[in-house]
């Protein structure tokens, strides 16, 4: 089991269409073109320049953890992120840097799992309030540890920020994976976990959205095991009943949002378009996709083991196509 020693959250702890684009607009900043600029910086060795990005950043810990866990995919990050700590051994935002990209490298194969864990560990006893260490330890059990991992480490982030995004995005794709054989029945984990979820976040939070992304982690492992076709075309995951109730709250939903600053949002954006376009509903699906813009991920639309850029484009196409088409009658 891949834990790290829990540290309690001090009680002050922060409440919680042009052209489609080419593979480059698949690059993880997702359009926070401050931190595309830094993760380059970054890459030269720059490490004064993520000081200065993450000083800026505060406690917007959803933000935080999204600049975080892209600055760690930097070439050498973990190399630059140690010559940092080095430099400045009191510096909790590189021990933060140092751990989200050894987790990086435990992933690749090219570091231990143990050296993960405690790269966390130690970012976790210098920052007790942030929850972003412990996000690197839920990214590695993800992976390599244990559901007992996994939901440990999501409790400390829950602790520090109720509603952190990429938390539950990773919940819900773990929760996916469990009980394969168990079918798409609603009352699976996944979807309780993300009704839950969505229930209990403020009004103006995208995890609204997140019974759409369990729709489609679920799918993803119900194509895996081989239990669904492998073209979601084909599967009518998306036609059933609870399926089309879960789109229609969350179309609604994101109609009337004004929080679209959120630094994660064109994910969600993109697991709406996807479930809108294989559901058919192409007028919605095109009203969507200019607000992803330049900006397409590789989840959902490489489910499963399919070309993202290419499923993108052509159901960027066939939906903006069918919405010409139907206002043209």
């Amino acid at each position: 089991m891949i834990s790290i020693t829990p540290v309690p959250p001090s009680p002050s702890s922060p409440p919680a269409p042009g052209p489609c684009p080419d593979l480059r607009a698949l690059a993880p900043a997702l359009g926070d073109a401050e931190l595309a600029i830094t993760a380059d910086a970054l890459a030269l060795g720059q490490w004064a320049r993520v000081r200065t990005l993450l000083t800026g950043t505060g406690t917007d810990w959803d933000l935080r953890g999204h600049r975080l866990t892209v600055l760690a995919t930097s070439p050498g990050s973990a190399a630059w992120a140690a010559d940092w700590l080095l430099a400045e051994p009191d510096s909790g935002d590189a021990a933060t840097l140092l751990a989200l990209a050894t987790v990086r490298l435990a992933l690749r194969g090219a570091s231990s799992t143990a050296a993960a864990a405690r790269a966390c560990a130690t970012a976790a006893g210098m920052l007790p309030d942030d929850p972003t260490p412990w996000l690197g330890a839920l990214i590695l059990a993800r992976r390599c540890g244990t559901p007992d991992g996994q939901e440990h480490a999501f409790r400390q982030i829950r602790a520090r920020h109720r509603d952190h995004h990429h938390a539950h995005h990773l919940m819900t794709a773990a929760l996916a994976e469990r009980r394969p054989d168990g079918g798409d029945s609603p009352r699976h984990p996944a979807h309780t976990f993300a009704a839950r979820a969505a229930e209990r976040a403020p009004a103006d939070s995208p995890l609204a959205l997140l019974p759409v992304v369990a729709h489609a982690e679920r799918y993803r492992a119900l194509a895996a095991a081989g239990l669904a076709p492998p073209d979601p075309a084909d599967s009518g995951h998306w036609s059933t009943p609870h399926a089309h109730q879960v789109l229609r709250a969350a179309f609604d939903w994101w109609l009337e949002w004004e929080g679209e600053d959120h630094p994660r949002r064109t994910i969600d954006l993109n697991f709406l378009a996807h479930a809108l376009f294989h559901e058919g509903r192409m007028a919605e699906a095109a009203a969507l996709f200019p607000r992803i813009g330049p900006h397409p991920t590789r989840a959902p639309w490489s489910y499963t083991g399919r070309d993202a850029e290419a499923a993108f484009r052509a159901a960027r196409a066939t939906a903006l196509r069918s919405a010409r088409d139907t206002a043209a009658h």
